[in-house]
């Protein structure tokens, strides 16, 4: 199965633990990817790890498409990893390492895909495009400034 990687670097005004704070609690991602629209079924049972369904809201051709993720998300020190299996074979593993910048957070996104090569195309251009919607959003978030146009 064809794989790709992409990674982005970005900084956050807000402390390391602010932002692990953030990025460890699932409800979090609602709006932090512009894909995700609901989360459920949250289980905190195991320490260092959090497993939820992620819901994924997709518009094509005037449709709309709600698939459901399995996630998996570990912790350790100050970085956030996990797993994410789509139906369709897609497979994304992702992990934000977080480290203290000039009075914030630097933050190196990475994500490893795969997918079938028929969709591997599909796939990289959204994970890509809610890769960077993420960096600006969490930046928005954390920093204590409002939005822009707000």
């Amino acid at each position: 199965m064809p794989g790709r990687v992409l990674t982005n670097t970005f900084h956050v005004d807000a402390a390391p633990e602010k932002v692990f704070e953030h990025l460890t609690t699932p409800e979090s991602y609602i709006g932090l990817s512009p894909l995700v629209v609901a989360v459920r079924d949250v289980d905190r049972s195991e320490p260092g790890m959090v497993r939820y369904t992620s819901v994924e809201r997709f518009r094509f051709l005037g449709l709309k498409y709600d698939n459901p993720i399995a996630v998996t998300l570990l912790t350790e020190g100050l970085s956030v990893r996990g797993q994410v299996d789509s139906p369709g074979g897609v497979r994304m593993g992702y992990r934000f390492d977080l480290s203290p910048e000039a009075g914030g957070t630097r933050v190196d996104d990475r994500l490893d895909l795969s997918a079938p090569w028929l969709v591997m195309g599909f796939a990289a251009g959204q994970a890509r495009k809610v890769q960077l919607a993420r960096a600006r959003i969490l930046a928005e978030r954390l920093s204590g400034r409002p939005k822009r146009g707000s």
